[in-house]
């Protein structure tokens, strides 16, 4: 019984199952966008019944989502072989009239030391919150306003970063301005439901199951406010509360962190409390101890980043000094690490380096502290250190551990204005994903003029592009070898082969080098 769901749920053809979800998203947005609000609600009432959408949603939180091993109050982490066919058919007949379980709460660590609790629902629930941001995403893509950046589709940190190099440019007479830096107190805990419920583009069984869903707790009492925080849908229900913030005055927002950007006559006091009043509306305050006016000659962090306007006028852009902090942290605890050789420790730093290398490829790199120079040359004497591992060899491991990335000083190419992946242009959005990835991932891409090696599919910006190796030889790195396909194609690719090899699996197998490249691109 087990092996037939199993091959059941293997034999799934999930090209045509996201081509279905897509035409219908498309049609969501669109309709949206044209005023159509009645046409949106109807067609978002197909997705949720959408066989297609269901089956995709089971997989995507069970399989694909990187918190899958997470578990609800119900201490399940995982399904086995039938329980993935079962939850599509509860999604099918209670989808419209879903009824939450209690949450889990889970302490996770900030920065500050102080802790924030994570509340993680149930996979059914997670399952159903995927299903309902099938189809709310679109609706509201429609109506985001194009200054906010914070998990949406399409969208990343480097075109924040972007489009301050183009507000505080020697052009753009930044040298004059001044930036007011707005931290909200608690904003997934304080959103008013009323705020977000009034805003919800959704027909009213998907409203019902999205109230019950904020309605869901730890505790026997209903929450009047706050997004349970580890949910899938709570970004978006966050974005959908805050949208229109941005345009109060010229600023930027990801998420809940907010950058405003003055002129020399602009009146910092009124827009702020214009600010105020506008997040009064939605339960919500500004921290007055974090948030503070700053001129851009002096500098200010934002995602990881500091910005500057020199007295020359010249824009600067270098890693801030709490990520530069963090990364050594890192680096430090791996090397100092006496359970690992110094293979293991080469292994465990690529990554790591490679993925802060990559964040900051729009930044100006050039001094001895962003390149890590310090950090290699300790993990050079540590290595050295070791049996078996003289100078020659210890530089070898240091080349591994510290991989070379190509920095591109602001050349980062922004998405144009209010641009979405559900307005159908594929070859735009294609054509732009594959500069985000690494050069042999990227090659790839061209070649096969932006589409999957597998399906023939054009790549959505948020979908992972693998490396499948065809020969199975995972030493071999060359172009010819190389097929750039989706997560889903690569599985259903060694699902179908009659023998697999052992090293082949979607985190990666044994390989000689790693091509440079943003860590999103998986090798196998």
């Amino acid at each position: 019984m087990s092996k037939r769901y199993s091959e059941l749920w293997k034999s799934q053809q999930w090209k045509k199952l996201r081509q279905n979800l897509f035409r219908l998203q498309r049609r969501v947005y669109k309709a949206v966008r044209a005023g159509d609000l009645k046409k949106a609600k109807s067609l978002q009432k197909l997705i949720l019944k959408s066989r297609s959408a269901q089956l995709l949603a089971v997989r995507q939180v069970t399989q694909l989502n990187k918190g899958k091993k997470t578990a609800g109050v119900d201490g399940k982490s995982s399904l086995n072989y039938q329980e993935p066919m079962e939850l599509v058919e509860k999604l099918n007949h209670c989808g419209e009239d879903w009824h939450h379980s209690g949450l889990r709460e889970v302490p996770i660590r900030k920065k500050n030391g102080k802790t924030r609790m994570l509340k993680i629902p149930t996979i059914p629930d997670r399952a159903w919150q995927c299903l309902i941001k099938f189809a709310l995403e679109p609706a509201h893509e429609a109506t985001f306003s194009g200054n906010s950046y914070g998990f949406r589709t399409g969208r990343c940190t480097q075109d924040v970063q972007k489009r301050l190099q183009l507000h505080l440019k020697s052009d753009a007479n930044g040298i004059n301005k001044r930036i007011i830096e707005v931290d909200l107190k608690k904003c997934f805990d304080r959103i008013n439901h009323t705020a977000i419920m009034s805003e919800l583009i959704a027909p009213k069984c998907i409203k019902q199951g999205v109230y019950r869903c904020l309605k869901a707790g730890v505790h026997p009492e209903f929450p009047e406010q706050g997004t349970p925080q580890g949910g899938v849908v709570s970004p978006l229900l966050a974005n959908v509360a805050l949208n229109g913030i941005e345009e109060i005055h010229p600023s930027l927002r990801y998420a809940d962190d907010m950058v405003i950007i003055l002129k020399p006559k602009d009146n910092a006091t009124k827009i702020l409390d214009s600010i105020k009043a506008f997040l009064a509306e939605r339960g919500m305050e500004i921290s007055e101890e974090k948030t503070r006016l700053t001129k851009t000659t002096d500098g200010f962090d934002f995602l990881g980043w500091k910005f500057r306007v020199r007295k020359d006028g010249k824009f600067l852009c270098i890693p801030s000094s709490e990520n530069h902090r963090a990364i050594r942290q890192k680096i430090k605890a791996i090397v100092n690490n006496s359970n690992y050789g110094a293979e293991v420790k080469a292994k465990k730093l690529a990554p790591i380096v490679r993925g802060w290398r990559n964040y900051h490829s729009s930044c100006d790199m050039s001094s001895t502290r962003d390149k890590l120079w310090f950090m290699n040359k300790t993990a050079n004497r540590k290595f050295r250190k070791e049996k078996k591992v003289n100078r020659y060899r210890a530089n070898e491991l240091c080349k591994k551990a510290f991989p070379s990335v190509g920095y591109r000083q602001n050349q980062h190419v922004n998405v144009k204005g209010t641009k979405s992946p559900y307005d159908g242009d594929l070859v735009y959005w294609s054509k732009r994903n594959s500069r985000l990835y690494s050069n042999s991932t990227s090659d790839a891409l061209k070649k096969q003029n932006h589409s999957c090696g597998h399906c023939g599919l054009k790549f959505m910006e948020d979908e992972l592009v693998h490396l499948h190796h065809i020969d199975g030889n995972h030493d071999n790195w060359s172009k010819n070898n190389l097929l750039a396909v989706h997560q889903s194609c690569h599985q259903q690719i060694h699902w179908t082969r009659t023998e697999v090899c052992p090293s082949d699996s979607v985190a990666g197998g044994k390989r000689k080098s790693k091509p440079k490249g943003r860590s999103k691109t998986e090798f196998t």
